[in-house]
């Protein structure tokens, strides 16, 4: 990959911009790829600005130019990660009253078919059919579908563009049609009232925050909407839901730091919502419903792993709570699930995640599994009376399997397995847990997947997975994309670093704001250790991450460019400085509690100014880098990848090259159908096979 071997980059031209904020100043010499109508082109991508779609035009190109040799090896790995996948599958069917509620997917399909059975027997009925609906469409993505409670109504939000603003329709199944007047301009979330008379949803603004709650008659249109609530702080989110036992609609607001519930009684669905315990600073609570109270998560009173209390329904604010599981330093209470008989709890300790379960006489058991590393997740369900909870659980070696628990009888049922068309023996694979240790002496989880037997001598190419924010924690799940690098010789691990909450609410503490650096130096300290115990080595190591697990890829790259042979950067948060000094931006407000506001706190521009990855590149041997990104993503704006990319390929002095693929005919999230998201997966294997010096051809 010697740089005359390659062809020419693109290169942009340069416009000094020289911005003073808070007596500091700097320069952006791309600030004019972000076209000044971005929120017009988030909704309609066409109207983007001639000069900065031609820039990133010619960074497709060169970036296909490059990885021509790759293309075969592309499609080998596509067509392997689609053989891993049933075509014709189906979700384990959800019971609710007279049917029972699935998806399912055609052979050939890229989105499923939501269908309806009866549990008596019966002929299957088509709900909604996205395949259909996606036809001659670029980009089409459902972010949420359901059906009323009387089960004669079926809604979904549907995105268009990939830019997160959904249209919500509404189904009449006794007649199969669509209501006119869809809802618009929504974020995607909405609910039903208990009573199936109301529909109740989240408003989008132009800036892309999630900012009111309205409510219509289901057969309404858009002349009888309602405002039902209007969030007055910009950093604040908000969503709508109905309680488990569909007592109550819940208006849930807040950010990480601070949160509030409001309550509309299922019995006056058009009533004013009122805040069960008013916001405080610092306080945060959820809240569940279970038969004649209250069950609400809170980190009140120094519970910074949070404690359940119950509140009785007529009197639920602070004054009335009383401690149902106290607070346990180290055990996060993850959330909880309703049933009439039992209260359900998700807990995670040292990395792993456990089930308790709680009957009504105070009796609790939890669910024990064999495996040292495990993923483990709860499915809501759609029934409130029942003794039958579904959780969901895989390892990094086994596929999912969708289990039900007799919570009464104590007995499980595989409901549904994930199947591997192309073949899946665990006993062929190993997973690890290990424990590097950070520059401070913290122990940093990190877990491995390999072959067995593999040898431990460096020789085996290493790919490294990070994230570490939000307290969004890396679970030891089954994947199918990782099976081909694996067998491929490859050892796949997963960095546990600060930022999430893998060890607990102060895990995701010691991770944001003015300790953002240790996310950084744990991700560095985990590829030491696993280098230095044999799992890899730095010519034959590439480091991924995406959306702020691309922030991690950008500081680490400038942090220690020697421990990769190349990165991949997917929607890379890389500008942290810029988007968190435009208060415009979709999710500035709301983040500025997980990276600080450095439009008026001198230390936080400070901080972030010390590790922002475009405003510290600097000459330096970087790796091979591939960054990715959606035109249409209000998350990521498809200008930081775009910046940093332009701004790193000058100063790299090792030769190597700085890649950018930009999709232009999605958001965040990518490809969203299932194949053409494989598609995109495969480049990047493909990229870290050939950065690594292996075969490039399949």
């Amino acid at each position: 990959m010697a740089s005359d071997t390659l062809p020419r980059p693109p290169s942009p031209r340069r416009e000094a911009r020289t911005l003073v904020q808070l007596g500091r100043t700097r320069t952006d010499e791309y600030a004019w790829m972000k076209d000044e109508d971005w929120q017009k082109v988030l909704r309609d991508p066409s109207v983007l600005k001639a000069e900065i779609r031609g820039h990133l035009e010619a960074e497709n190109a060169y970036t296909r130019a490059v990885l021509a040799p790759t293309e075969g090896l592309q499609d080998t790995l596509f067509r392997e990660m689609k053989g891993r996948i049933r075509e014709d599958d189906a979700s384990a069917p959800e019971p609710d009253g007279d049917y029972a509620y699935l998806t399912r997917y055609a052979t050939g399909a890229q989105h499923p078919v939501h269908v309806r059975r009866p549990r008596r027997g019966g002929a299957e009925e088509i709900l909604l059919d996205e395949e259909a609906e996606a036809k001659g469409k670029a980009f089409f993505s459902v972010g949420a579908a359901g059906h009323s409670p009387d089960h004669r109504l079926f809604a979904w939000a549907a995105d268009e563009q990939g830019s997160e603003v959904y249209r919500i329709f509404i189904r009449d199944l006794a007649t199969g049609k669509v209501l006119p007047s869809p809802v618009e301009s929504s974020t995607g979330d909405f609910t039903f009232s208990p009573d199936s008379a109301w529909l109740f949803w989240t408003w989008r603004d132009d800036n892309g925050r999630p900012a009111r709650i309205y409510r219509r008659p289901v057969r309404g249109t858009a002349a009888d909407d309602v405002l039902v609530y209007t969030e007055a702080d910009e950093g604040f989110f908000i969503g709508v839901r109905r309680s488990a036992s569909d007592r109550f609609i819940l208006i849930a607001c807040g950010n990480q730091e601070t949160s509030e519930v409001l309550l509309i009684p299922a019995d006056g669905p058009t009533t004013a919502p009122v805040p069960l315990e008013p916001r405080r600073d610092g306080v945060l609570y959820d809240v569940e419903h279970w038969n004649d109270r209250f069950i609400i998560r809170t980190n009140a009173d120094g519970a910074e792993d949070f404690k359940l209390v119950s509140a009785p329904e007529t009197s639920p604010g602070r004054a009335g709570w009383k401690d149902l599981i106290a607070h346990r330093p180290g055990v996060l209470i993850e959330g909880t699930l309703a049933f009439h008989r039992w209260l359900v709890r998700l807990e995670k300790a040292d990395a792993l995640n456990r089930i308790v379960i709680r009957g009504e006489d105070g009796a609790e058991h939890a669910i024990a599994f064999d495996e040292p590393a495990f993923a483990l997740d709860l499915d809501p369900g759609l029934e409130y009376d029942t003794d039958v909870l579904r959780f969901v659980y895989n390892s990094m070696t086994t596929p999912r399997s969708w289990v039900d628990y007799d919570m009464a009888k104590r007995t499980r049922t595989v409901e549904k397995t994930q199947e591997i068309p192309s073949g899946h023996d665990p006993s062929r694979y190993e997973t690890r847990r290990l424990d590097a240790r950070a520059p401070d002496g913290t122990d940093i989880p990190v877990f491995v997947l390999m072959r067995k037997g593999q040898k431990l001598d460096g020789s085996a190419p290493l790919f490294l997975y990070g994230y570490g924010s939000y307290g969004i924690s890396q679970e030891a799940s089954f994947s199918i994309r990782a099976l081909s690098l694996v067998d491929r010789g490859w050892i796949w691990a997963r960095a546990c670093v600060r930022g999430g909450s893998e060890k607990g609410r102060g895990w995701f503490l010691d991770g944001r704001r003015e300790h953002k650096m240790n996310s950084f130096t744990d991700f560095i300290a985990c590829a030491e250790h696993l280098h230095r115990d044999g799992y890899g080595r730095p010519a034959t190591t590439v480091a991924c991450g995406g959306s702020a697990g691309g922030l991690l890829m950008g500081a680490v790259a400038n942090l220690r460019p020697d421990l990769f042979s190349g990165i991949i950067a997917a929607v890379p948060f890389v500008d942290v400085l810029n988007t968190m000094s435009d208060a415009s931006l979709p999710l500035t407000p709301p983040e500025w509690p997980e990276w600080g506001n450095p439009l008026t706190d001198p230390e936080a521009y400070d901080q972030i100014a010390a590790y922002s990855p475009y405003d510290n590149i600097a000459p330096r041997p970087y790796p091979a880098v591939l960054a990715t990104g959606g035109l249409s993503d209000p998350r990521v704006t498809y200008w930081e990848p775009a910046k940093w990319v332009a701004r790193l390929r000058p100063a790299s002095t090792s030769g190597r090259p700085v890649l950018l693929k930009m999709n232009m005919e999605a958001g965040h999230a990518g490809a969203a159908g299932r194949f053409d998201d494989l598609k995109e997966t495969a480049l990047e294997y493909a990229f870290a096979l050939w950065a690594v010096g292996g075969k490039a051809r399949p």
